[in-house]
């Protein structure tokens, strides 16, 4: 491990982190690659694929059990209006397997995975809460740190109880004043998505915080429990990998509501109680006074009015008064998802379209975001007065945000829709447009034919700031290199001049889908769509150097393997795709970032290597010097000089030497049958 202190002063989100690993790579701070062990996991539909891998890892290990049954948690949410004897049939087996591993199991028709976690009492306070769906971050208006793993990390920690994350850069967001009378928190992430729009805190964790302001409120105090999940929800469009709320009193009176719930419920087997919430606020985590933050921004929600996104972008937005002037006109409205189902958001939406009528030509569709939602809102006439108005009920789900099951969009047909994305092509015809928007105007346009508001807005300018403090400075020198680890290694540099290198460039599509591919065939498309004479350049040894973003597009993990099978000893950039980073490490590559380096090599060699060598201008890939990694010490030594980088904590090096995430998983399965 390295020499970082323990009382370096931490953010929410790194304590959170720290209390969540076993400790043997030091605190959780921004940048260091960790082992955790999350309270749960969560899985949904895609339970069956992480079945495939689990079992293929735990083969003749322990008989295949779950680690710790507790931890795991099965909500069956995403295509549950599919009745074929396929899906069923899906649905039956893993339900099966949660039975025959004792793992609690919510069936089709309890509701979106997430709002079932808070409601069920899984997420708490202080807690670290995973799922594998980009949308955890819900869990962070719970003050717990939820945050999305891919299919892999949920197998490793069905199988072992931990996998591996990296702590992101923390970026402080201060909600000053108060919202003013209609506006919800659905408004007030689209306008952080709107008005932060150039990757501010893309792959950052995000930390809500109050900062008072002179227009009168306390920022998140202001805010509603179901404003607050709409908002850490949103994190996610917004390029965040979690977003978190305080413990305040406002969460306090949710958690005592729902521990009066779960006492109901359950008795005895309550997962918390009314005592179990006192103590969590008596010793609830806070972030250090002189804690870093990468970045600090503020939004006085004061100047906040209702917008809408899109179409077909959630970061493009268009404040209500501006946008009702173009009277745009809809086919199709949803209140729906995970992000805008609540009672509160049926509630205002019922308010919106009580004694009216949905419009000629437009179908509204709603569904609750559970079936504990859809029941308070039948009891309090909530539910049927939407219905009165024209609204088609679908069953407590995902659905038609994410294009499945009914009311999908046609070509050529315009929505408006409080759901959370609005990508071309997901929520039906790649020639249909949706904008997004809070449930109230999401009702208010089902009931008018166009986009528009139940209530009449001046087109203010919202008040922000932004102060850049660049991420946290990663400590190295001092680490333990682990057996089989190299201490050193040296290679030429190939310099790659270019910022946002997509996975496209470094791995053909045309290949990702072919199961025939042999390692010989992958190696050789190396590079092949950025660079046509990159396999002529390459040697085995050799080290990519390249600037921003490495890796960003989808999240083929070929685009990391083939570089791998390729020969290249590793990839250091400025920084990665998240994504890229996980492939890189699951498949036992090393990537890392240092861009003292990468600003070295762009003066020095672009557009032109000095001295006329290997490449020129607008060259794609540049022979560069020789370089010299010392892992021990984390410094790259290149062309006289020192350039350090965040040092590779045990937990990296342990998947390297594995040889990837799974290989590493079998190992430890085997450590522990021995």
């Amino acid at each position: 491990m390295t020499t970082t202190s323990a009382s370096t002063p931490q953010t929410l989100i790194e304590k959170i982190a720290t209390a969540h690993t076993p400790g043997r790579d030091g605190p959780a701070l921004a940048g260091n690659i960790i082992t955790i062990r999350p309270r749960h996991v969560m899985t949904h539909d895609n339970t069956s694929a992480v079945m495939g891998k689990f079992k293929a890892i735990t083969s003749g290990a322990a008989a295949g059990k779950i680690h710790d049954p507790r931890q795991p948690v099965f909500a069956i949410d995403h295509d549950i209006q599919n009745m074929s004897p396929e899906n069923l049939g899906k649905y039956a087996k893993i339900e099966a397997f949660a039975r025959e591993q004792g793992v609690d199991f919510y069936p089709a028709g309890t509701g979106i995975s997430h709002q079932v976690m808070v409601e069920e009492g899984y997420v708490v306070p202080g807690s670290m809460v995973v799922g594998s769906d980009s949308h955890s971050n819900l869990y962070g208006a719970i003050a717990a740190l939820g945050t999305p793993i891919v299919r892999t990390d949920a197998a490793a920690i069905w199988a072992t109880g931990e996998t591996w994350w990296q702590v992101p850069q923390v970026a402080r967001v201060s909600l000053t004043g108060a919202l003013l009378q209609g506006v919800v928190g659905k408004d007030v992430i689209i306008a952080l998505c709107g008005l932060f729009n150039h990757d501010e805190v893309l792959n950052h964790a995000v930390e809500f915080v109050s900062g008072g302001g002179a227009g009168g409120g306390d920022g998140i105090a202001s805010l509603t429990m179901d404003q607050r999940m709409s908002i850490a929800n949103m994190t996610t469009e917004w390029g965040g990998l979690a977003g978190v709320f305080p413990f305040d009193e406002v969460l306090l009176d949710f958690l005592y509501e729902r521990a009066g719930y779960l006492a109901d419920r359950y008795g005895d087997a309550a997962r918390y109680r009314r005592a179990d919430v006192d103590e969590w606020f008596a010793n609830r985590l806070t972030a250090d006074d002189d804690a870093h933050y990468a970045v600090e921004l503020t939004l006085d929600l004061g100047t906040v009015i209702p917008h809408v996104s899109g179409p077909d972008h959630v970061k493009v937005m268009h404040a209500l008064p501006e946008i009702e002037k173009s009277r745009v006109r809809i086919n199709k409205a949803y209140l729906l998802s995970c992000v805008n189902a609540r009672l509160e958001d049926l509630t205002a939406a019922a308010r919106v379209v009580e004694g009216k009528k949905v419009a000629e030509g437009v179908e509204f569709y709603v569904a609750a975001a559970s079936a504990n939602i859809q029941k308070q809102a039948e009891e309090q006439g909530t539910w049927q007065t939407l219905l009165d108005a024209g609204a088609i009920p679908l069953p407590p789900g995902c659905g038609t945000c994410i294009g499945l099951g009914a009311g999908t969009l046609e070509p050529g047909e315009v929505a408006i829709s409080a759901t959370n994305r609005n990508f071309k092509g997901r929520m039906g015809s790649r020639d249909a447009q949706a904008y997004l928007g809070s449930p109230a105007v999401v009702a208010a346009s089902a009931v008018a034919g166009y986009i528009c508001s139940p209530t009449a807005f001046d087109d203010v300018k919202a008040k922000t700031t932004i102060a850049v403090r660049g991420p946290r400075k990663r400590e190295g020198g001092a680490v333990e290199i682990i057996e089989g680890f190299p201490k050193k290694v040296a290679g030429r540099a190939l310099w790659l001049p270019v910022d946002n290198l997509n996975t496209d460039g470094i791995y053909s599509g045309k290949l990702t889908y072919r199961d025939d591919v042999t390692d010989e065939e992958m190696a050789a498309a190396s590079m092949a769509n950025y660079d046509p004479k990159f396999n002529e350049i390459a040697r085995e040894g050799d080290v990519i150097v390249a600037g921003r973003n490495f890796g960003t597009g989808s999240s083929r993990e070929q685009a990391a393997t083939c570089l791998k099978l390729r020969g290249i000893r590793c990839v250091i950039a400025a920084s990665f795709s998240e994504t890229y980073k996980r492939n890189a490490f699951n498949n036992g590559f090393i990537v890392f970032e240092c861009p003292e380096l990468v600003d070295h090599l762009r003066s020095a060699l672009s557009p032109s290597p000095p001295g006329g060598g290997a490449g020129g201008e607008g060259d794609p890939t540049i022979v560069g010097p020789n370089i010299e990694i010392d892992y021990e010490r984390s410094i790259i030594a290149c062309d006289g000089k020192e350039f350090a980088f965040g040092a590779l904590s045990t937990t990296a090096q342990e998947l390297i030497v594995a040889g990837g995430a799974e290989n590493l998983v079998r190992q430890r399965l085997a450590e522990a049958v021995a």
